[in-house]
């Protein structure tokens, strides 16, 4: 699935995001905090679609995110007795971490909100870049539910609440990427840039459009969780009822008001990439280039084939903003790419009740490259198996419609699950 969404151009109103000078005075407040990140050519990519790649590499930040940067440099400007009153923020993932990192190195003392549902793993990474300086209040089943909590605390307790990307302060810090990266290279034909609740892009955006204007921007969202997009088409943040949370790192049901005002006049389009090809980028970038990413961090490279004739003979940027990938979540990622390539496919299969039919379908409509990889009987009643559960996968894309054609010429009893069928979502 892909969508393009296009901006009008418009003139910014004045802020140092804009100019560079918040930008600049951010980077040098960053200096020794955050790794420079390597601007790679990326020869594997280049080749493939004969252009230039280059790979903003922010998987290789200290916390493994650009997020350090946002929360590092709005913690750093506040006046120094809300410092010491402390500071709060809401998150599941790598603002929680960049904020935990930025207290310690401020010596300050940070609450950290996260969801009761967050991964040990992720809880556990934050203690660590925090250490002393921070403590973490596990609260609600979602990330609203947890930041509410978080901002009623600050009220309560006279702290400052760190946003992770509303903030003019935050977006300085993250526009440094865009800095970098036109430190690095000059001329630059497009610039891919994923977005969730829009930071890093209303940042490097603001800033590449004042330095390198003739740039085409291109903002990618995960489809299922297109709030920036949404934004656009209605001319103002909304709010989604129901979003995909698989990529974690930019699955936000509202895009920011300050996001999304400097977004709609910095990016040239919006586009979303399903989260099967994200899936498939992932595995693309591991296993060619040892490269290891989250499922936001691919989003900038999974938006290239929607492109493929466009940037031909072009250099071309993809910023990679994060490598936080739990290696628990390995199995899922496979499994949505070999659905999203058409690899593979489930039926419930109700076999004939006598004895040889499973052998007889193994052998008669199994191709010999086509293998089952899940098979479980569904429990009818205490005393008779219901159809079963068949999970196949292909060895080839095009073996579908002989599968298909197998299955109908044995007559063999099935119905086909489609992933956005109600049983697949239950039996899969």
């Amino acid at each position: 699935m892909s969508s393009n969404i296009h901006t009008k151009n418009h003139e910014f109103s004045y802020h140092p995001v804009f100019d560079g000078l918040g930008v600049a005075d951010a980077s040098a407040r960053l200096k020794n905090v955050v790794n420079r990140t390597p601007l790679d050519l990326n020869r594997n990519l280049s080749t493939k679609y004969q252009c230039n790649i280059f790979l903003k590499r922010e998987d290789l930040q200290v916390v493994r995110s650009y997020k350090l940067r946002g929360a590092y440099n709005m913690l750093s400007t506040l006046p120094e007795e809300e410092l010491k009153k402390g500071v709060v923020c809401a998150s599941a993932g790598n603002h929680a971490q960049g904020f935990a990192y930025s207290c310690k190195k401020l010596n300050c003392h940070g609450v950290v909100f996260m969801p009761v549902i967050t991964p040990k793993q992720k809880v556990k990474q934050t203690k660590m870049f925090g250490e002393d300086a921070i403590e973490i209040k596990l609260v609600g089943d979602s990330y609203e539910e947890c930041a509410e909590a978080a901002i009623q605390y600050c009220k309560e307790n006279d702290k400052t609440f760190i946003p992770p990307y509303d903030n003019y302060k935050v977006i300085e810090g993250q526009a440094t990427v865009g800095l970098e990266i036109l430190e690095d290279l000059t001329h630059i034909d497009y610039l891919f840039v994923p977005v969730g609740g829009g930071g890093l892009a209303s940042g490097v955006g603001s800033y590449f459009k004042t330095f390198s204007p003739s740039t085409k921007i291109i903002g990618v969202e995960p489809a299922g969780a297109p709030s920036m997009s949404e934004a656009f088409k209605a001319g103002h943040p909304v709010t989604l009822n129901h979003i995909e949370h698989f990529v974690d790192g930019a699955s936000v049901n509202r895009a920011g008001d300050i996001t999304y005002s400097i977004c709609k006049e910095v990016l040239n389009e919006m586009h979303l990439v399903d989260e099967g090809k994200v899936c498939t980028t992932i595995l693309k970038l591991y296993n060619e280039d040892a490269i290891v990413v989250e499922p936001a961090g691919a989003l900038s490279i999974a938006a290239l084939d929607d492109y493929k004739e466009e940037i031909k003979s072009k250099n071309v940027v993809c910023i990679i903003s994060g490598g936080n990938n739990d290696i628990d979540r390995m199995q899922e990622i496979k499994e949505r790419s070999l659905q999203y390539e058409g690899l593979k496919h489930y039926f419930l299969v109700r076999f004939a009740q006598r004895p040889g039919a499973l052998k007889e379908f193994v052998n008669d409509v199994l191709g010999p490259t086509d293998d089952i990889t899940r098979f479980e009987y569904i429990q009818k009643n205490n005393k008779e198996a219901g159809p079963a559960l068949v999970g196949i996968e292909l060895g080839s894309k095009k073996d579908y419609e002989k599968l298909k054609n197998n299955l109908n010429h044995h007559k063999i009893n099935y119905t086909e699950l489609k992933k956005d069928d109600d049983a697949f979502g239950y039996l899969v």
